[in-house]
């Protein structure tokens, strides 16, 4: 599968993956499978990195627990203790075919600091350089969110968006997405290619295994993140993952990754060697592998948001919200703010469509009855393209004067009083709240409260300083 190019290539396992659901002993043909896969990646010059789950299935066996409690402290120390042995069976199988690994363990609180999510860039490339694979999986014994709602789906596609990956591979137990739940409707369509997220119609109502959190609908969460950062993202079954080497080389002859020119994979084009004491066909034996395995393929986007936007839109979870208005950002422009927030920390920026209904025209028949105050008429010039004046008769000795309709009603020098069978326009009303991006702030939500509304040149009054 070598290229001009080595492609980045991000390869995620969820816990049903690694561990059996009932006995919770490891799987070690898949685990294999994975291993030798990977490394015949990195052999051909590639980069690739794991996003591991399983540290609490691990712990699960290791203290002879039959059932995930529900305890969130003693979920925490099933996944220390199973977090160490979980990297021992990685590192042992790696070690066979000579393959150095490293363990990186994050959090959302990592990478919402922007320093920290550099650093963490930095590392994971340095690694890659040094010919490492690393395993990344999310902090299970302080990560609260991740233990309630599957997150390292979502910390794979942010991780493959900090390397500027070409693939994010999401192993699960079915090989793709569907109209419907295979294994309960027979009637169900398979879902090849997806361009566009939002317009997907398939049932993910799925959900995870009794030791997982994710299911196919934080598959989905994560394709879009992934695909919004110019990542082909993969669904694909982790039973069969030697397929990787063909749904790489169709997609390649598609010419996705957009950005990318690369020629065919030679895994496909020359038998690769048998493994140390298999006496059977390799499993990547061109032989063996179907020109297109079942998978579906999320199209990366044609505009990809990346590094420090990508970071701001999903590196952390939003603080509060501010509501502007068409000013826009300045604090004049400021008409709301919800939640509590600090300085440079995330907000949603959300505006809300106001909708004031136009009054509508009146016929000549109502214009006829409009009844103008004390002695001022109304009159319409009759040619064409002359501007619609009215006319005040002025007291005796004075000339009349003439307003254009154009100007404000309060410029007018008379009070007009019409009488219309029309209903008068209902109130102004306010539409659905709509988030239109994510901004870092200067101040703070109790500062910003007090300066909403505010010309910039009238912020030190109030605050005693301006940023």
């Amino acid at each position: 599968m070598k290229g001009p190019k080595p492609l980045t290539i991000v390869i995620k396992l969820g816990t049903s993956s690694i561990v059996d659901e009932h006995t919770h002993e490891p799987l070690l043909s898949i685990l294999s499978l994975i291993v030798e896969t990977a490394v015949k990646l990195h052999e051909d010059g590639h980069r690739v990195i794991l996003v591991s789950s399983g540290a609490i299935g691990v712990g699960l066996r290791r203290m002879d627990v039959k059932k995930r409690p529900k305890h969130l402290p003693r979920i925490q120390a099933l996944a220390a203790i199973g977090q160490c042995r979980l990297m021992g069976l990685w590192d042992s199988l790696f070690e066979q075919l000579r393959t150095p690994i490293a363990q990186i363990l994050l959090t959302r609180n990592d990478i919402a600091d922007r320093s920290q999510y550099i650093n963490a860039v930095n590392t994971i490339n340095e690694l890659l350089d040094m010919g490492v694979i690393p395993i990344v999986n999310e902090n299970d014994t302080l990560a609260v969110a991740e233990i309630k709602f599957g997150d390292n789906d979502t910390l794979s596609a942010i991780t493959a968006a900090m390397v500027h990956a070409d693939y994010l591979f999401l192993m699960t137990d079915v090989d793709g997405v569907y109209t419907a739940d295979p294994r309960t409707d027979p009637g169900a369509e398979a879902i090849e290619v997806v361009d566009d997220v939002d317009a997907l119609q398939a049932d993910v109502s799925s959900a995870g295994s009794s030791l997982g959190t994710g299911g196919m609908s934080t598959k989905i969460v994560a394709a879009r993140l992934a695909s919004s950062a110019g990542v082909t993202t993969i669904i694909a079954s982790s039973a069969h993952p030697q397929y990787i080497f063909p749904i790489v080389s169709y997609t390649q002859s598609l010419g996705l990754p957009r950005n990318k020119s690369l020629t065919a994979l030679s895994a496909l084009n020359t038998p690769a060697a048998s493994s140390p004491g298999r006496s059977s066909p390799s499993p990547f034996d061109p032989s063996n592998l179907p020109q297109r395995p079942p998978h579906t393929r999320f199209s990366p986007s044609r505009h990809p948001i990346r590094d420090r936007s990508f970071w701001l839109l999903h590196g952390h979870a939003p603080h509060g919200t501010t509501s502007p208005t068409p000013a826009g950002l300045l604090p004049v422009g400021i008409v709301d703010v919800d939640g509590n927030f600090g300085q440079q920390e995330a907000v949603r920026i959300v505006v809300v469509e106001r909708i004031t209904p136009v009054t509508p025209a009146r016929s000549v028949a109502e214009e006829a009855e409009a009844a103008v105050d004390g002695a001022a008429t109304a009159t319409t010039s009759a040619g064409e393209g002359l501007a619609h004046t009215y006319t005040q008769t002025p007291p005796t000795g004075t000339p009349p004067t003439s307003t254009p309709l154009s100007a404000p009603i309060t410029a007018l020098p008379i009070h007009i009083h019409r009488r219309s069978s029309r209903a008068p326009p209902p109130p102004r009303r306010c539409g659905t709240p709509l988030e239109v991006g994510r901004a870092l702030v200067n101040y703070s939500s109790a500062e910003i409260a007090r300066i909403k509304g505010l010309h910039s040149e009238g912020i030190g009054e109030v605050l005693g300083y301006a940023d």
